[in-house]
């Protein structure tokens, strides 16, 4: 570090920044972005989109809340009386205290086991493993509830709506047009209620909301990584991802060990915001350094998998992330990202002019999967076709509902497969659960001061907002294991924000 401060680079750094700060471009931007801040503060608009509804708010004290917290909790009071019952056998056992200190670390746990699941390659992936990961993690958190009366599980923070999906979801169930297959894939979505429940209810502290970030990010810098890796020794273009006609040059599409490029870039999009907020975070230089080094390699994973819906998504997601963290930046950031542009290697920025182009195959065969899913919609808007992709493929292949020349896997767009799906209500609960988690988290980094909770929560909640904007041409959760991580990163908010709210007051 001495060496870093004497050097040549690190004194030219120090003397452009001085230049900087006393010049008019700083204060005409400082300027710019107290207007900013100004009009967000006053804005009637931003005001009713950040207002808690009335079903948010009375969540909290409602009877289902109250049975839902009674139910979940029952094996933590039962374990805890066992616990007064034989304290002194327990406070002897060694075994037992090693059980207790492992139950209140739980999401140091849970930071390793995500740091192992999601580095498993595709090829020897199970998805019975998140599963299995999640049950453990529970019965761990169970263990610690064991001796601690105040460690329960917190159905409070997680809010209606989501609650309301989960709901839909054995609904969608018992209500599918296959229902043997919409049961294989309860289970997925169970792995994914149990993640929200031990992430949310396990993080106590701003140092296990970081762990857990880094967990993620070891995820960020294996599977990129390998992307590059495979950039190196030359990928094979693949005619089913790209349009040769509109694409001509195109390299190959880099997957890593995720099977598909496409999600591959929805992890990407997920998790590097978390990345970026460890590096704005971090207390140490070479902590600060790595979490640069992992971003670096993200980004250009990211930029190699050209995934054209997932870079609009990180696109949005950081414009949320500075909007959130210091809206001040908004100028500044505009600036860099239109200086940014003409760096562009040329088969990226070909690639984007495609997004709106109906000649290339990929864009075009969009249209008759919305078709077929509007279809659906309109034959059974209440129930769905049942949950999973299996059944809505039964369903609209038995009903002559899909017309386009590639077979249906599934809608191609996030809200229309999760209504086909899960029918009403479970569209209800994700649009209602997205939208309420990402306005508690900006309401909530609005009222505290800087800390890493804060920038962590921006990093979320930006995350999800990305992740939605991918969502309206890509369907994220049709690999499981992006299911996870897309809820880990929605627990992550809630958490984060939780933990602001308790610096604010």
């Amino acid at each position: 570090m001495t060496y870093l401060r004497e050097s040549f680079c690190y004194h030219m750094w120090m003397v452009l920044l001085a230049v900087y700060d006393q010049s008019a471009l700083h204060r005409c931007l400082v300027r710019l972005g107290g207007w900013c801040n100004a009009q967000i503060d006053e804005s009637r608009i931003l005001g009713v989109l950040c207002r808690q509804g009335a079903v948010a708010r009375s969540w909290p004290d409602s009877l289902l809340c109250r049975v839902l917290t009674f139910l979940i909790n029952l094996p933590a009071w039962v374990l805890h009386k066992l616990y007064l019952a034989l304290r002194l056998t327990f406070e002897d056992s060694f075994f037992a205290r090693l059980a207790f200190s492992m139950g209140d670390e739980t999401a140091i746990a849970q930071s390793w086991m995500i740091m192992l699941l999601w580095v498993i390659p595709f090829s020897h992936w199970n998805n019975a493993y998140s599963l299995m990961g999640f049950v453990l993690l529970l019965a761990l958190f169970y263990v610690g509830a064991m001796h601690q009366e105040r460690f329960r599980m917190d159905i409070v923070h997680i809010g209606f709506y989501p609650m309301l999906l989960f709901g839909a979801m054995f609904l969608a169930v018992a209500f599918s047009y296959v229902p043997s297959e919409s049961l294989r894939f309860l289970f997925y979505h169970i792995s994914a209620a149990l993640c929200v429940l031990v992430t949310v209810s396990a993080v106590r502290s701003t140092e296990d909301l970081k762990r857990l970030a880094a967990g993620g990010s070891v995820c960020v810098l294996v599977s990129s990584l390998y992307g590059v890796y495979q950039r190196i020794q030359g990928v094979e273009v693949n005619e089913s991802y790209v349009d040769m006609t509109v694409n001509a040059g195109m390299p190959g599409r880099v997957e890593s060990y995720f099977d598909n490029p496409n999600t591959f870039a929805e992890v990407l999009i997920l998790l590097l915001p978390l990345v970026l907020a460890l590096v704005l975070c971090s207390r140490r230089w070479y902590s600060r350094l790595i979490a640069c080094g992992v971003a670096a390699v993200g980004v250009a994973a990211l930029g190699m998998t050209y995934s054209r819906a997932s870079w609009v998504g990180i696109a949005c997601a950081m414009v949320v992330f500075v909007f959130l963290w210091k809206p001040k930046l908004i100028p500044g950031f505009a600036v860099l990202c239109v200086l940014c542009i003409p760096f562009l290697p040329d088969t990226i920025w070909n690639r984007i002019l495609t997004i709106t182009n109906f000649n290339d195959s990929s864009t075009a065969s969009r249209i008759p999967l919305y078709e077929a899913a509007l279809e659906v919609i309109k034959k059974s808007p209440v129930t769905g076709a049942g949950l999973g992709t299996a059944a809505t493929q039964a369903y609209i292949s038995d009903f002559n509902l899909y017309h386009g020349e590639a077979p249906f896997v599934h809608a191609h767009n996030f809200y229309l497969q999760v209504w086909i799906e899960a029918g009403l209500l479970g569209i209800i609960g994700f649009v209602g659960g997205m939208l309420w988690n990402i306005k508690r988290a900006a309401h909530a980094v609005r009222h505290c001061d800087d800390s890493a909770a804060r920038t962590i929560t921006c990093a979320a909640a930006s995350a999800l907002c990305g992740a939605m904007v991918c969502g309206l041409a890509d369907y994220l959760w049709n690999y499981p294991r992006v299911m996870c991580i897309f809820w880990f990163v929605f627990a992550m908010a809630i958490a984060g924000a939780k933990l602001c709210k308790v610096k604010s007051t």
